[in-house]
């Protein structure tokens, strides 16, 4: 099922248990992100997010997302990632796919598992009210409740309407910024795209790594 509106999301069985839980007067994690047009980083807000930045953690750590390329990109608004059926750049299926169904990680927050449903989403977590600002991440999903599960995208305009706080039908909680590399999500969003929004010259994410 291809994102509705804005976004989509549904890999690799997935389990992560270890180590204490995360401190809130600890600093935030940060995700490097190596692309094929520079490095971006991104802090990811574990402590007002913890199941959806944990989610996003333990696919990083696990390799979920490398090789993976930008399946969509238009001006003047996003850049989404993270469908796993994107490592092949042409793929008319990406968009539509996500974390295997049934897998676990850990709430890095409570250090509780949390199980993906059998489509391989996460359940909705409304609790920051943290806008679609430019540079901010934001969970991807078909338009339904607890659809998100790997696909986010980088807003690159103040996408407000995407609030899940907004009146509109779009429901796209925010759990990460941009901290390093803003002229690389800029130069990504410039990119020649064709009329499935795909960029024409393939961008690729190389590496993603938390620490």
């Amino acid at each position: 099922q291809r994102a509705s509106g804005a976004f989509a999301a549904v890999g690799s069985p997935i389990l992560r248990t270890r180590g204490a839980p995360h401190s809130t007067s600890m600093p935030n994690p940060i995700a490097t992100m190596e692309t094929s047009m520079g490095v971006i980083k991104a802090e990811i807000f574990l402590d007002k997010m913890p199941i959806t930045a944990s989610n996003f953690i333990d696919l990083a750590n696990t390799g979920f997302y490398d090789g993976i390329h930008f399946h969509r990109v238009i001006k003047d608004f996003m850049l989404q990632f993270g469908c796993p059926k994107a490592k092949d750049p042409k793929s008319r299926s990406a968009g539509t796919g996500g974390p295997e169904g049934n897998t676990t990680f850990t709430n890095l927050a409570t250090n509780q598992p949390i199980k993906r449903d059998r489509g391989g989403n996460i359940p909705d977590e409304h609790l920051a009210r943290m806008s679609n600002e430019p540079g901010t991440l934001s969970m991807a999903n078909t338009g339904q409740p607890n659809s998100g599960g790997s696909q986010f995208f980088i807003n690159t305009v103040h996408n407000d309407f995407l609030d899940y706080f907004s009146p509109g039908q779009s429901k796209h909680p925010v759990f990460g910024k941009v901290v390093e590399g803003m002229d690389v999500v800029k130069k990504i969003e410039a990119t020649r795209t064709d009329a499935n929004d795909s960029p024409v010259t393939p961008v690729k994410m190389i590496k993603v790594t938390v620490a």
